[in-house]
């Protein structure tokens, strides 16, 4: 069986740490993932409105074949910013891909939409973007709240806020996959009218309230509920899977595949025209093994499992939402929704 690792956060993983900021008027923020050193990256988008910087040279037939960190960031177009916040911080500390004598920090990034969610994005010519990467990236530690704060801080679903969610598993070979994911979702990770997450089947013990599926689901379960009015650029999720086993970038894409499935097990509907769904996949390398076929087939199961869990522990951490804010927390629905 399955066990969290012992913080149940992606920094299980050996060689990750995560940090974050975020400004509560703004109801935004930005979330950074750093390796202690380089790690083999991939991604998969399969969202139909994505925004992101450096995703072509995660490629496997392109030249880099190790990112120094990951950002996920909220504020739309603005918020990839954050990730030269995070590139300066990394040259600061003389981190990056070495060329012509220089050093050039890699930081792919991605980011959702929260530009429309009650919070002041009145912030005058330039955009904080780029300061809170910054902040973020110092920060960086192994142990992190989550819910409402870093990407997930300004984040919303179709029926509750959002969040930043985080999850662990180690394998039976002793590998770690861990997960890391802000929700943003178009879609809504409850299961009709109810307090009960799609992701349940997935949980371990009571890591996101413990009420498991509904004794029988709710007649209207499967019409799917969706933020009023969607509109393109207006929702996304995004997330990043991570593993100390050593892969290569063409075994990482198809780990951000299977991830994906962790998006359709806890949100419904998923993928959809109106998000921009995408997944990260990285590799420390901490825990060099040859993967077996049966080892390849456990790492992509449980990359979706992991996936669903840190989706539903993103929402259920929610804080309480300020009286401008788009949603209610789920902690505020009430336990007469179940």
């Amino acid at each position: 069986m399955w066990m969290p690792g012992p913080r149940n956060l992606i920094t299980d993983v050996a060689g990750v740490t995560v940090g974050h900021a975020g400004d509560e008027r703004l109801l935004s923020g930005t979330t950074a993932v750093l390796f202690d050193t380089p790690a083999s990256a991939a991604v998969e988008i399969l969202g139909g409105a994505p925004g992101t910087r450096d995703t072509e040279l995660l490629a496997p037939q392109n030249l880099v074949q190790g990112v120094d960190a990951l950002v996920l960031s909220g504020g739309s177009a603005f918020g990839l910013d954050a990730a030269s916040g995070v590139q300066s911080h990394l040259r600061s500390i003389g981190r990056g891909f070495e060329v012509a004598g220089q050093r050039v920090p890699i930081v792919p990034a991605a980011i959702l939409f929260d530009l429309a969610n009650g919070g002041d994005k009145d912030w005058g010519l330039h955009s904080p973007y780029r300061e809170l990467g910054l902040a973020a990236a110092q920060g960086a530690g192994l142990d992190f709240a989550l819910g409402s704060i870093g990407a997930g801080l300004g984040a919303t679903t179709a029926t509750c806020r959002g969040g930043l969610g985080s999850a662990s598993v180690v394998l039976g070979n002793g590998a770690t996959v861990g997960a890391l994911v802000a929700v943003n979702a178009v879609g809504s990770p409850l299961i009709g009218e109810s307090r009960h997450f799609w992701a349940s089947p997935f949980e371990i013990g009571d890591e996101f309230g413990g009420l498991g599926l509904p004794n029988s689901y709710p007649a209207d379960a499967v019409r799917p509920r969706t933020k009023f009015d969607p509109r393109p650029g207006t929702n996304t999720t995004i997330a990043i899977i991570a593993t100390d086993l050593a892969a290569s970038k063409a075994e990482l894409k198809r780990l951000a595949v299977a991830a994906h499935d962790g998006f359709t097990r806890a949100l419904y509907p998923a993928h959809t025209d109106f998000d921009g769904d995408l997944v990260f996949a990285a590799a420390t390398g901490a825990r060099p093994a040859q993967l077996s076929p049966g080892d390849l087939l456990e790492l992509s199961s449980a990359a979706g499992a992991v996936m669903a869990r840190a989706i539903a522990r993103g929402v259920f951490h929610a804080a309480t939402a300020p009286a401008y804010a788009a949603r209610p927390a789920w902690r505020d629905l009430g336990a007469a929704a179940d």
